[in-house]
């Protein structure tokens, strides 16, 4: 049921970044960035970065056995792994040893997910652009608009359109100054081996992190945080303030919207908030989706 609602309260975009087939690519795009680090600092050999690159491709899986598997295994990257040491397998026996040489579980999960929010993240920015030039549109051209201010519902004093437009947008603007502002802490390497010491990779550790990091174009924090989950604390409380936002938004439109205030609506497009009994409504359907995600 999930797959024939989801498009209500989301994008196709943000939803082929959270499908399953690139929920697996992101992690095995670490899985070749590290092979790649590693041949990189001479910790494993060159010949086997190729084998292990070309079959870091989700399409290759089966993601079915995979749902199924991390269901015993207790995560997706145990099951991952060992197709993927398969897979090299049967292309260079040799090359196979080297699979996910130096790392831990928690590190392809936690880089792989920091590589679908970083997308997520740039999709989002576009969003909250256009909608930022939406408002200020708003705002400049009702700038003296007239329209009743309301307490509580009820008529309070003048104000203008391009007021409520404008403290919309100033919401809207703070929140893109988060949003930048959170990149450096959020979008970071996660690489620390089975303890967070990187202890199987001996005195190269930290090269291969510095590596590892540069092939993903993801800074390389202070230490290993896999224990440590603020960042992606700090990404949904993020979202929840935004979200908020959005949802006073929804629900300023959603009350003028109403028949015996007529002040706004949504735009008039084919298909889009008709009833299926009554043919005179025009039913608030982006306020709706907003609002049920609020």
């Amino acid at each position: 049921m999930h797959s024939l609602t989801s498009a209500i309260f989301s994008s196709e975009g943000m939803q082929r970044v959270f499908s399953p087939e690139n929920t697996v690519q992101r992690m095995l795009d670490f899985e070749a960035a590290l092979t790649r680090g590693l041949a990189c600092e001479d910790v494993i050999p060159e010949s086997a970065v190729a084998p292990v690159v070309a079959c870091c491709d989700a399409a290759r899986y089966d993601l079915t056995a995979l749902t199924q598997a991390a269901r015993n295994a207790g995560n997706l990257a145990i099951p991952l792994v060992k197709q993927l040491t398969a897979q090299v397998a049967q292309q260079d026996v040799e090359a196979a040893r080297f699979v996910h040489w130096g790392s831990t579980s928690q590190d392809v999960i936690d880089t792989g997910m920091v590589l679908q929010l970083r997308d997520a993240l740039d999709l989002i920015a576009v969003e909250l652009a256009e909608l930022a030039d939406a408002l200020a549109g708003l705002a400049h051209r009702h700038r003296s608009t007239p329209m009743i201010g309301r307490t509580w519902m009820q008529h309070a004093l003048p104000m203008t359109f391009g007021l409520k437009a404008a403290g919309w947008l100033d919401a809207v603007l703070r929140h893109q100054q988060r949003l930048a502002d959170m990149r450096g802490r959020l979008f970071v390497l996660q690489f620390g081996g089975a303890a967070g010491t990187l202890a199987s990779l001996g005195d190269r550790g930290l090269a291969v992190a510095h590596a590892v990091a540069s092939e993903l174009s993801l800074p390389l924090p202070h230490l290993p945080w896999h224990a440590h989950r603020d960042r992606f604390a700090e990404f949904a409380t993020m979202l929840g303030l935004l979200t908020g936002t959005l949802g006073k938004i929804a629900r300023d439109i959603s009350l003028q919207n109403q028949t015996e205030v007529a002040e706004l609506s949504e735009p008039v497009a084919v298909g889009r908030g008709g009833s299926s009994a009554m043919p005179h409504k025009r039913n608030p359907v982006g306020c709706a989706a907003v609002l049920a995600v609020a």
